[in-house]
């Protein structure tokens, strides 16, 4: 069995969200002339092409059962957070997007599973969204972004979300998004090669120096690409925690080293597999154990795994290991049995 815990799909359509709140900064979908692509814009900037496999489930299904998987997890395109946004205006764009989602799930059972997104940057909003998303829509939690425009994810301010989320019993993947320093990544693709990496480790290292899991030690956080560049730096963190107490630990009792796999227990936060190479893939089942490695593939886009999967089977792993990283964690993840 294969469940992808990494997807995401956006509606065929949606209203034109600059005409009805009287600003920009929306993204729109324009189809293209082919009829199977559609150019996503900012205002009138090209932001990226997607074909029909980000809004057609029938042609995700057909090319999931050509990759040989089961189960795909569902969530928004990061670029429509809009965060940035008037918050009742960005809770509009999320229930559009959360009833979309759930609609396809409903559509397909067994075979699509959901995230929702909430309006981030107001708590009660986004608790009053990630409620709907669990109790109204049956999604098994959400997707959010690395920060929360100035906000990294330990601020206080953010954490009415977790709460609610940890007592909802309800999943927060954790997905970059407006990368740092993108003024000095344009050329290159270095925003999504450098940046996304940071995104994902500043996330981590902001969330686990909080103290927020020592309060919340039931909530079920993952994060996206392999938890970034956080695997091959956490010894550096480790390092400053130990050195500079003054300055590193001023939140935690908890070291960074102690929420990662040891003495034959998984770590306490999850990562997808999403890392392209043989030997970042072992490194985090090392740091992380298999309980907490799900597979990932960031389908339908050109950075992610073309054939998901196929690099856990790679790795020659017993019987067991290679289930949990392949299904199980994703469900236990989602809060369902694990395979």
């Amino acid at each position: 069995m294969r469940v992808d815990l990494h997807t995401h799909i956006l509606p065929r359509t949606w209203p034109d969200l600059r005409e009805r709140f009287g600003y920009g900064g929306w993204v729109r979908m324009v189809p293209e002339p082919d009829g199977c692509s559609a150019a996503l814009m900012i205002d009138d900037r090209h932001f990226r092409t997607v074909e029909a496999n980000c809004w057609d489930p029938a042609v995700r299904l057909e090319q999931a059962d050509r990759a040989g998987v089961d189960v795909q997890v569902l969530s928004t395109v990061p670029v429509m957070f809009a965060y940035w946004a008037k918050p009742a205006d960005a809770l509009v764009l999320a229930r559009i997007l959360n009833d979309h989602i759930a609609g396809v799930c409903a559509d397909h059972p067994g075979r699509f599973l959901g995230l929702g997104t909430v309006p981030m940057q107001d708590a009660g909003l986004a608790v009053a969204e990630l409620d709907r998303c669990v109790t109204e829509l049956g999604l098994r939690g959400v997707q959010i972004g690395t920060h929360v425009n100035s906000l990294n994810l330990g601020e206080p301010e953010l954490r009415p979300v977790f709460e609610a989320a940890a007592e909802l019993g309800a999943a927060v993947f954790v997905h970059p998004w407006d990368m740092l320093a993108r003024e000095r990544m344009e050329r290159y693709w270095m925003a999504w090669l450098v940046g996304m990496p940071a995104e994902s480790s500043i996330a981590i290292c902001s969330l686990l120096l909080s103290g927020l899991l020592e309060r919340l030690p039931a909530l079920r956080l993952a994060f996206a690409h392999g938890g970034g560049a956080f695997p091959g730096t956490v010894g550096r963190i480790q390092r400053g925690f130990e050195v500079r107490p003054d300055l590193v630990a001023v939140d935690s009792t908890v070291s960074p080293l102690d929420y990662l796999a040891r003495d034959g227990r998984p770590a306490q936060i999850y990562v997808d597999s999403l890392v392209h190479d043989p030997a970042a893939l072992r490194l985090l089942i090392e740091l992380f154990g298999a309980e907490r490695v799900a597979l990932g593939s960031d389908y339908p886009f050109p950075l992610g795994e073309s054939e998901p999967g196929a690099l856990i089977a790679s790795l020659g792993l017993p019987a067991v290991a290679e289930a949990r990283l392949l299904a199980g964690t994703a469900l236990e993840f989602l809060g369902m049995e694990a395979a």
